[in-house]
């Protein structure tokens, strides 16, 4: 019964990592529509953009997710097969897994990542250490340090 639950809450942890990757990008693009500050956080931006390159990283070099890996393992100690589990657990699982060439995979991940990529540029993150009051009191080239 623990490796049951455990696959299950394996299979939530996955289906949570996959909802960041893609509710991450869309809240992204909104907050460039909506200026939503919030999205340019850097430490947000930075998983975000870590999260899927480790997807496209796997697909090119041809690694099984290691989420997936250890959801099948845990099922099979469980005492069932890979593709059995809780109604949430197959509900998670049917959410995640589709049917397809592995070309389309790598071409589907590739460009998410590339999209998430280009956000980085079109609507890039604020740096953490640097503040907005900070870069807007420091002096400039052509003001000088006294303010006169």
């Amino acid at each position: 019964m623990f490796y049951r639950w455990a696959a299950d809450a394996v299979v939530t942890a996955h289906f949570a990592y996959v909802a960041f990757v893609v509710v991450g990008l869309l809240l992204t693009l909104l907050g460039r529509l909506f200026r939503w500050q919030w999205t340019r956080n850097f430490w947000f931006r930075l998983a975000h953009f870590a999260s899927i390159a480790i997807v496209v990283a796997e697909t090119w070099l041809d690694i099984t997710c290691p989420l997936t890996t250890l959801e099948n393992w845990l099922r099979v100690q469980g005492g069932g097969t890979a593709a059995q589990g809780s109604f949430v657990g197959r509900l998670l699982h049917d959410m995640l897994f589709w049917n397809g060439e592995p070309w389309q995979f790598t071409l589907a991940y590739t460009l998410f990542g590339l999209l998430v990529a280009a956000t980085l540029v079109v609507w890039p993150p604020r740096w953490p250490w640097t503040s907005q009051a900070t870069s807007a009191a420091a002096p400039t080239a052509s003001t000088p340090a006294g303010g006169e």
